[in-house]
């Protein structure tokens, strides 16, 4: 069964009397060349467990299994469970879970299930709980690579360079964890139905160890919320969102950081981030 041959998904769907959810973001791949080509960019191989959220019909999850070692798929909406078990048929290194991807323990999935496997992550996510997952996986610290389809504005601001319009708090925390790739896009016509933006494929292979040294990773997510709450005013102002300590002082640090007293959150760096944190910390201490 050719699961992105429009006329096969229509009768596979009429079958199993399925209508699609606007409320779960289900938008199905109609272009072969696009599941194949984030199967083959997230470099899954007879060594690699992979887990994917969102499977829908199957359209990713055939071409994982074809090359991966073992895949586990995380299906919420239970009307697509028999369609699943239609379109999987016969793929014996296929396991699906079904429930709430949110609600899962990442590391206890793949201590379960991909033991002496390398575990990633790979999936057509869901536009509305890209950030949610993306921020859960990262924080689990259990997979080597994630590769998500997603939308293009969220691949851009996850890849943006500080100082651009793009660039946020997200932006640090992923750029933290892992180091991400602008891969390919996915146009709006590659979809059943047709979403009303563009997609991106971006690939983030999870860093083995932090890029910068912190007090805490408490603190700098602190520092980072605060830097970020009030975009358009200046660095020292936002702090105060977040700190209890004096504007002067506060102006002080920033200084002593060598930034400017009246940059913006915005412009700064990871390493700024990092070393801005930890003189708050060291100022706080001796508050």
């Amino acid at each position: 069964m050719d699961l992105c041959d429009r006329r096969e998904i229509q009768a596979l769907l009429e079958r199993h009397g399925f209508h699609f959810s606007k409320a779960m973001g289900q938008n199905f791949l109609i272009e072969s060349w696009v599941p194949r080509d984030i199967a083959d960019s997230c470099g899954a191989d007879e060594g690699t467990g992979v887990l994917e959220i969102g499977p829908g019909i199957g359209p990713l999850t055939q071409q994982l299994a074809r090359r991966a070692g073992k895949v586990v798929s995380v299906e919420l909406d239970a009307r697509l469970y028999p369609v699943l078990r239609e379109t999987m048929r016969g793929a014996d290194n296929f396991t699906l879970i079904e429930g709430d991807a949110m609600k899962l323990d990442f590391a206890q999935v793949v201590q379960e299930h991909f033991s002496g496997l390398r575990p990633i992550l790979c999936a057509n996510l869901p536009y509305n709980i890209t950030t949610p997952v993306l921020t859960k996986c990262v924080e689990s610290r259990c997979f080597d690579s994630l590769t998500v389809l997603i939308q293009k504005e969220v691949a851009q601001r996850i890849c943006a360079e500080a100082g651009t319009a793009e660039y946020g708090a997200f932006t640090v925390l992923m750029q933290y964890y892992t180091a991400p790739q602008m891969l390919f896009t996915v146009p709006a016509s590659c979809f059943l139905p047709a979403p009303k933006v563009t997609s991106a494929v971006i690939h983030c292979p999870v860093r083995k160890t932090p890029p910068v040294e912190v007090v805490s990773e408490s603190a700098l997510w602190r520092t980072v919320k605060a830097g970020f709450a009030l975009r358009r005013k200046t660095l020292v102002n936002s702090l105060q969102t977040g700190y209890q300590l004096p504007k002067e002082r506060l102006a002080e640090i920033v200084t002593d950081c060598g930034l400017s007293p009246t940059v913006r959150g915005e412009r700064l760096t990871l390493e700024d981030f990092a070393r801005l944190t930890n003189a708050l910390f060291a100022a706080e201490q001796t508050q």
